[in-house]
């Protein structure tokens, strides 16, 4: 926040003594409405630019959206539609006009020209990070990792597995995020590289898990782990994507028979801070693990907010955007004893179906009414709290239940 202690030129005299002018921020990314809620609590005049505008978004002023919902009309296949360009065209303005960006999910700093990369509030440089094969390189001597070999085509990705037919092998974009378009490598398997580049990584099988740290210039706080879930967790098929977390990671949360819970969460802590001070990286960051008898396995960093965010703010009862511009500016926010369980999992559409509002608290992410979700595409987010795990863990697989049914009775691909 900025105070005048007298009149701005040009102004004639016009701006009283004493006058306010809130910083400028934008929030731009896949989907700003976790990050609008929290920032909306702070002393900034909030921008946001997002694909996605669901209908529980805040509505405010400075606000961009590709996406815009309408009763009739289908939402399409998100990973056709979507590209980061996109949002950053559509915000120029924004761009200029703003003090501060924070790029969320779907948009990486790399994808801002120098210009603008100087007002990102956390991470600016990511590429030895986000290209999983350039990660791989700098950790494979410090810290256990799966095997990876960066592939041009499919020729090459044949030869190396023929050349190590005791490990199973997944195919996975050299950058990206979510769990998108990562394959088990079979002889079924044609996929067209075209323009992207992709790694061929040994599969380790596993518990996921999930660290977040927060850090500064010169501090580095691992603050909390979590159980990270995917499609696979849940038996429903062999896909990577991401659908949640819960945390904090205990005996119960990890859902697996784990002798010595502290000394995983220990590692944990440990390994992503030794990880982010390597890095060199700032504000909020998430590093991801594959659990296993062989110990704990490296997998990625997410250098940016992560899909935690909205359960950190229920398990310690803070505003993790506040945390990371702290920490972005250099303090390290006090956090508390986690208060309670939260639960994240997002909801995949079982069909084609039209959204019909459901009296349920704890969905978010909300379809506008009358909208077409298209299916197996992200439908909307299930969030909740408890101090007990077990009833925690009821409550969001009955909503997911009901959401299911409402989904498959509003179907339209009969």
């Amino acid at each position: 926040m900025v105070i005048l202690l007298g009149f701005g030129p040009g102004d004639g005299g016009s701006t009283p003594l004493g006058t306010t002018f809130m910083e400028k921020l934008l929030l731009i990314g896949i989907d700003t409405r976790s990050m609008l809620n929290s920032a909306l609590k702070l002393d900034y005049d909030i921008y946001s630019a997002s694909y996605f505008s669901t209908y529980d978004t805040p509505t405010i002023k400075n606000q961009k959206i590709i996406l815009n919902e309408s009763d009739g009309e289908s939402c399409g296949i998100f990973e056709d539609n979507f590209n980061s360009s996109t949002i950053l065209e559509m915000s120029k303005d924004y761009l200029d006009e703003v003090d501060h960006i924070i790029p969320i999910s779907g948009v990486s700093p790399s994808d801002f020209s120098k210009k603008y990369r100087k007002k990102i509030l956390g991470n600016h440089d990511v590429k030895c990070v986000e290209d999983k094969f350039k990660f791989y390189k700098k950790i494979k001597n410090e810290f256990l990792t799966p095997m990876t070999f960066h592939v041009s085509d499919m020729d090459e990705a044949y030869e190396i597995n023929e050349n190590h037919q005791d490990i199973q092998f997944i195919l996975k974009p050299l950058k990206g995020s979510g769990g998108y378009d990562i394959n088990l490598l079979n002889n079924d398997i044609d996929i067209e590289f075209n323009d992207n580049k992709f790694i061929m990584q040994e599969y380790v099988s596993g518990i996921n898990l999930s660290s977040s740290v927060l850090s500064s210039e010169n501090e580095t706080e691992g603050i909390i782990n979590s159980r990270l879930l995917t499609m696979n967790d849940f038996g429903d098929s062999d896909s990577f994507i991401y659908i949640g977390n819960i945390l904090p990671l205990t005996e119960k949360s990890i859902m697996s028979d784990i002798e010595d819970i502290d000394s995983v969460n220990e590692k944990l802590k440990s390994t992503s801070e030794d990880l982010i001070g390597k890095f060199n990286l700032i504000g909020s960051n998430g590093v991801d693990y594959i659990l296993n008898e062989n110990g704990l396995y490296v997998i990625e960093i997410n250098p940016r907010i992560q899909g935690t965010f909205e359960c950190v703010e229920k398990t310690f009862g803070i505003n993790m955007l506040e945390a990371h511009i702290n920490a972005c500016k250099g303090e390290i926010m006090e956090i508390p004893k986690a208060q309670c369980y939260a639960y994240k999992k997002i909801v995949y559409s079982p069909t084609r179906m039209k959204y019909q509002p459901m009296d349920l608290d704890n969905i978010y992410d909300l379809p506008h009414p009358g909208s077409i979700t298209e299916k197996d595409e992200p439908l909307l987010t299930i969030i909740d709290s408890d101090v007990d795990f077990e009833k925690l863990y009821e409550k969001v697989e009955l909503t997911d239940k009901i959401v299911d049914k409402s989904a498959k009775r509003n179907r339209l691909d009969v």
